[in-house]
């Protein structure tokens, strides 16, 4: 079949299974093909692939309503959907999106990027469809590790407790994007082993009504024992003590048990839960042989080999300068423990893990709990580093609030992905964090302008014992600058000049330092003089260096790869304020008041004007101002 003619799912209601079995493997070719040269979440996407035709075989989108939850297996429903064609630019600029994107589609009824939201957006609809009195099917798609969120099992049990009608199609492949954790992982475990439930549970019940009825004790003691067989079968039956009619476990690569599975389910009142086991990454062995999640995504691999596409020799990641500096201070300080939601790979604490497996806490999809965790550590005289991507950070904002700074506990919080992340899109930019951290009291906030001062900071963040603290560092790769071998701390609140000027001040940090050297070196040319500051602490400010910034009556132009409303500018105009220097010339360059779509991350910078040319214009136009004071 050629997929780039798909317009739409209706065509598969008319396929054999034989059919569908060949489009399963038309499916995976083209995507191992096509994610080879993109990268992507092909892990994911492998394992979905006969879940999916089952799904838009069995009903009718998008008056169905599909929701796929975190949305990085969502790709076989593109191409059912009619996006084959556009796969060449999947997650690039102006391209075709990783997740579901409702101004893709009217099939792509919910977006996200995060975990654990699919459940409560089903219920929202649910309730709808029910208040507008309309016919449809409600089938949320959640993954075995998205299930431990918090925000899941609140959901199942609202939806429990209502009886709505909706059909929750549990994806089990036993790993998320790395492999899963926790209680409820070891009851789906024993779900997995326990074989048919519902057909035991049946047979029994025939069975029962072939013995004579003997007055209404008999057929008590037989419901008794149809009732006990689920504890007997399936531990603890979670799902129905829920208020769910739990059917499975299915075997996800099976079309013949889909099918019955899901017109069964279609049939039962009230909420159903259809346990569907699968395996991650099948059909490519690099993928389905992976059990730590590098499979998980993956930027572009060589199809013949599964060996990635990467720079020779590249400075090292971020992540990694940060645990293994982490790691190397806990070689001589047993306060420190690390703790991550779900993110022991992408985060680079394998090699702590290895080294202090009783000191490494991954506590799956669960960022309240990993942040409310860490304070409770903190409260034993421990040192708790929390190791959280910029994004999901967005997740335990009350825990950082409430249970981290209002004890002003000694937490050291990284923030990785900080900044623009690329490809991923809106739901992954890391750019709101200084915006929804800077108004909290007593946290530090920092950003290193390179690796070398990035050791030093994870160093002044271990020794720091006044508060919580916390260092944002971006996704990708340092600079390759030269290493120092002692590590330093960093006096708290202090910047540093690169460059003298009098003309103009660049005060930035971290990945924007070398556009404001090349804004100075340009404007250099042209025969002005720009300073140029590393305001490596975000919070608190130099104040000293800053005021007398403004006292000589320097133009200030603020950069950051951030939000701008709340951000460091904003809180340079704030301190300007505050100080009654009202007169102040300043300006701000930064994320604008919008979503930053997908895309390399140049590209974008290029779009929202977060670029050399735009700051190297600005700085002109405050010289001129500052100028015509003079």
């Amino acid at each position: 079949m050629d997929l780039l003619s798909i317009k739409d799912p209706s065509f598969l209601k008319g396929l054999t299974n034989q059919e569908l079995e060949q489009l399963s493997k038309e499916i995976r070719k083209f995507l191992i093909e096509k994610l080879s040269k993109t990268g992507g979440h092909i892990g994911p996407n492998l394992g979905v692939v006969e879940l999916t035709i089952a799904l838009h075989r069995c009903f009718e989108s998008p008056k169905d309503k599909i929701i796929w939850d975190v949305g990085h297996q969502a790709y076989v429903h593109k191409i059912l959907t009619g996006r084959a064609s556009e796969f060449d630019t999947l997650r690039q600029f102006h391209g075709l999106s990783g997740f579901p994107k409702r101004g893709e589609s009217e099939h792509d009824v919910w977006e996200t990027g995060h975990s654990s939201t699919s459940l409560s957006a089903a219920m929202g609809m649910a309730i709808a469809r029910d208040l507008k009195k309309e016919k449809s099917y409600i089938l949320p798609v959640i993954g075995d590790g998205a299930l431990t969120g918090g925000m899941a099992l609140e959901a199942l049990n609202h939806i429990g407790h209502e009886k709505k009608n909706m059909i929750v199609i549990l994806n089990d492949n036993e790993m998320s994007i790395a492999p899963n954790v926790g209680a409820l992982h070891t009851v789906l475990g024993r779900l997995r082993t326990a074989g048919k439930y519902n057909w035991v549970k049946d047979e029994l019940e025939i069975l029962l009504k072939k013995v004579p009825a003997v007055g209404g004790k008999l057929a008590a003691t037989a419901e008794r024992i149809k009732d006990s067989l689920k504890y007997l079968f399936v531990s603890g039956m979670f799902f129905e003590e829920l208020g769910f009619t739990y059917l499975g476990p299915v075997d996800g690569h099976n079309f013949e048990e889909l099918f019955e599975n899901l017109t069964n389910a279609k049939k039962i009142e009230g909420p159903v839960l259809l346990h569907v086991i699968t395996k991650k990454g099948k059909g490519y062995q690099p993928a389905e042989s992976d059990k730590t999640g590098t499979w998980h995504g993956t930027g572009p691999y060589k199809i013949e080999t599964g060996a990635f596409v990467k720079p020779v020799n590249p400075p090292p990641a971020w992540s990694s300068l940060v645990s293994e500096t982490v790691r190397r201070l806990a070689r001589t300080d047993s306060r420190i423990v690390a703790i991550t939601p779900a993110m022991p790979v992408g985060s680079k604490l394998e090699g702590f893990a290895s080294e202090f497996p009783d000191r490494m806490f991954d506590v799956g999809i669960a960022e309240q709990h990993a942040a409310t965790v860490a304070a409770g550590l903190a409260t034993q005289d421990m040192k708790p580093f929390l190791a959280i991507y910029s994004t999901f950070l967005q997740r335990a904002y009350d825990q950082v609030v409430h249970d981290i700074c209002r004890q002003n506990l000694n937490v050291f919080i990284g923030i990785d992905r900080a900044g623009l992340v690329g490809a991923d899109g809106e739901t992954h930019q890391g750019v709101f964090d200084i915006a929804f951290l800077r108004h909290v009291p007593n946290l530090v906030l920092m950003m290193p302008k390179d690796e070398n001062e990035g050791q030093h900071m994870v160093n002044t963040a271990v020794q720091y014992n006044d508060g919580p603290i916390a260092m944002r560092y971006a996704r990708g790769n340092g600079l390759g600058v030269p290493m120092d071998k002692e590590l330093k701390t960093i006096e708290i609140g202090t910047w540093e000049v690169l460059k003298e000027g009098k003309d103009a001040a660049i005060l930035t940090f971290g990945t924007t330092i070398p556009m404001a050297m090349e804004a100075s070196g340009i404007l250099e040319k042209l025969g002005y003089s720009i300073k140029v500051v590393n305001a490596r602490f975000i919070k608190p400010l130099d104040e000293s260096l800053l005021g007398q910034i403004l006292v000589d009556n320097i133009p200030i132009l603020t950069i950051e790869e951030a939000i701008l409303q709340g951000g460091f500018g904003s809180s340079v105009l704030e301190f300007a304020h505050d100080h009654g220097h009202y007169q102040a010339i300043i300006d701000r360059m930064g994320i604008p008041d919008q979503f930053v779509e997908h895309g390399d991350v140049n590209a974008l910078l290029k779009e929202i004007e977060l670029t050399t040319e735009n700051a190297v214009k600005k700085l002109q136009i405050l010289a001129g101002k500052k100028q015509q004071r003079a």
